[in-house]
């Protein structure tokens, strides 16, 4: 059985921290920021940090 591709997609969206959890970037941050509050803006500048079952999937997708 040949190794199998990690997916790019998910390699580019999240990183590994020493612990082994995964940490991505919140989305909506890009643009439209004049209809948000700063609350919304100031919370959207903290990372999602994943751990579980989701990140022993999305680990299995980065080939680590």
């Amino acid at each position: 059985m040949p190794k199998l591709k990690s997916k790019s997609a998910v390699t580019k969206r999240y990183r590994v921290t020493k612990k082994g959890k995964l940490k991505c970037d919140r989305p909506a941050r890009g643009h439209m920021h004049a209809s948000k509050n700063a609350k919304q803006k100031r919370e959207l500048r903290r990372r999602i940090v994943t751990d579980g079952a989701w990140a022993k999937l999305l680990r299995r997708m980065m080939g680590a």
